[in-house]
């Protein structure tokens, strides 16, 4: 054992003391961060606007600051990034990570000195958590990826502009700074396809043993590898792989794929980075679901999701929550991001410690006839019947057709990218069906009442999402697909890569 990996050990067991101390008084940890925020940021431009001063309690709170989107917030954004002081949280951000969507403009999210240690430890944390649980420290030793935005950045009145990925990357602490690639050169490659081919390059010899990103953009480096060796399983590439780190989107409708080009069943970390702030992360093999971070500088609320677009939706904090209730999450950090939408809803799969995982988008649903289906439903559907069936999916949206031909009634359409055909399409399209029935109550009265037909899918041409996602500049980094849409204006793109 090297003398990384003996340090670890004692390390880990250190921090995670830690980790259970406010695991346990989660609570009471919100209620002190509730006021460290309030206290810091009274004499603020957006605290005097919304009385910090007169703010006593969350009722208080609740009643003054309304929920906002980042349109709301914007105001005030474009204000520090003019360079003004003291508007969202004092002084001025470090820098601002600059975010988009697949369908939305870019958005400009602060990070602060405050913010930023937060950031870095949760993704320490994570790691040393899982050392602990499972003695695992061989990674360690070896080298590591991360597959992440450049790290270049812009400035602007004094603000530093970049992708979170980019921004974290100049974070990494230093014992970790030789084992980490790709180089620092090929990190700052825009181009993507070009800088996965440089990153085979570079890692294609070298002791892999740890490699973290979003998994679609994993998989995509895997594949890479596997056709430049002929076919060689990643594990008889990187020998001492050992752990997978993720975040960002659902693993499971990769997992089927990644573990067949990898050739074994790998541990993974899932993790919940925003630019917003540093959410959760998986501290347990053995359990399902993400801790909640409850002392890292957010204050979190929860608005049951069939609320969150009333004008006047219930506002729940951490000690309100119930067991296995969809809630859009609402985060007030010491960036400065104030009673935020952040656009998730999450789901607690425990209340003790507070363990959550990520159920959907609130922008991405399907309502066009009111069945409000959700992601975490259609992921479930997919990915239950292709298990039971030995169906391997690469990747896939689902969009209403509101306007089918002159006879046939609405459908919800399914553009799937399958890596191993299903034998009967037709059956397995049916079963799917069946089992989002199971799922949405609203989605069965629709089929059963005739208003809808059963779902009808569109087996899509390989690389037709890798392809998609190239024509919109929007190939790799932190860039993800909906899971679905409740209009067509991916569906209708979507459509020139049908089989």
């Amino acid at each position: 054992m090297g003398i990384k990996a003996a340090l670890s050990k004692p390390f880990a067991a250190f921090v995670v003391r830690k980790i259970n101390k406010w695991r346990k008084s989660a609570v009471e940890s919100q209620e002190k961060v509730f006021k460290q925020l309030i206290s810091s940021a009274k004499h603020t431009a957006f605290g005097n606007d919304h009385e910090f001063d007169g703010i006593r309690s969350y009722a208080d709170f609740k009643e003054k600051v309304p929920i906002r989107d980042y349109e709301g917030l914007k105001p005030y954004i474009e204000q520090v990034l003019s360079g003004k002081i003291d508007v969202l949280w004092p002084g001025k951000p470090l820098y601002m990570a600059k975010t988009s969507g697949t369908t939305s403009g870019v958005k400009y999210i602060p990070l602060t000195k405050d913010s930023m240690p937060e950031h870095i430890n949760a993704a320490r944390n994570a790691l040393l958590s899982y050392i602990h649980e499972t003695g695992n420290t061989s990674f360690v030793e070896g080298k590591m990826i991360f597959l992440q935005g450049s790290p270049l950045m812009q400035e602007k009145n004094g603000i530093k502009i970049g992708r979170l990925s980019g921004i974290v990357a100049h974070y990494v602490p230093t014992y970790l700074q030789r084992n980490r690639l790709p180089s620092f050169q090929t990190n700052c490659m825009g181009d993507w396809e070009s800088k996965v081919d440089k990153i085979v390059e570079e890692t294609l010899h070298e002791d892999m043993r740890l490699i973290s990103g979003i998994p679609p953009w994993v998989q995509m480096y895997f594949e890479r590898l596997f056709a430049r060796t002929n076919g060689k399983r990643i594990k008889d590439i990187f020998r001492n792989f050992s752990l997978f780190v993720y975040g960002g989107v659902n693993f499971e409708p990769y997992r089927s794929r990644l573990e067949e080009i990898v050739g074994k069943r790998i541990d993974s970390i899932e993790t919940y980075p925003a630019s917003e702030g540093f959410i959760a992360f998986q501290d347990s093999q053995k359990e399902k679901g993400m801790l909640l971070l409850p002392d890292s500088g957010i204050f979190y609320e929860f608005v049951p999701a069939e609320e969150v677009f009333h004008e006047q939706p219930t506002r729940l904090s951490l000690s309100e929550v119930e067991l296995n209730r969809n809630y859009a999450l609402i985060l007030s950090t010491n960036a400065g991001l104030w009673a935020y939408n952040l656009g998730d809803t999450v789901k607690f799969v425990s209340l003790n410690p507070y363990r959550i995982v990520v159920s959907g988008r609130i922008k991405h649903f399907i309502s066009a006839f009111g069945e409000h289906v959700i992601g975490e439903e259609v992921e479930h559907a997919l990915m239950s019947v292709a298990r039971s069936e030995g169906v391997e999916v690469t990747e896939f949206t689902v969009a209403p057709q509101v306007n089918p031909p002159v006879g046939e009634l609405p459908y919800h359409e399914w553009f799937i990218e399958f890596g191993t055909l299903p034998v009967n399409l037709n059956e397995f399209r049916a079963k799917v069906d069946q089992e989002l029935q199971r799922k949405n109550s609203y989605y069965f009265d629709l089929i059963e009442g005739k208003i809808l037909q059963p779902l009808i899918i569109r087996s899509m041409k390989k690389g037709s999402f890798i392809n998609y996602m190239r024509s919109l500049g929007k190939l790799g980094g932190q860039n993800k697909l909906p899971r679905l849409a409740n209009d067509r204006i991916i569906a209708d793109q979507l459509e020139n890569y049908i089989k």
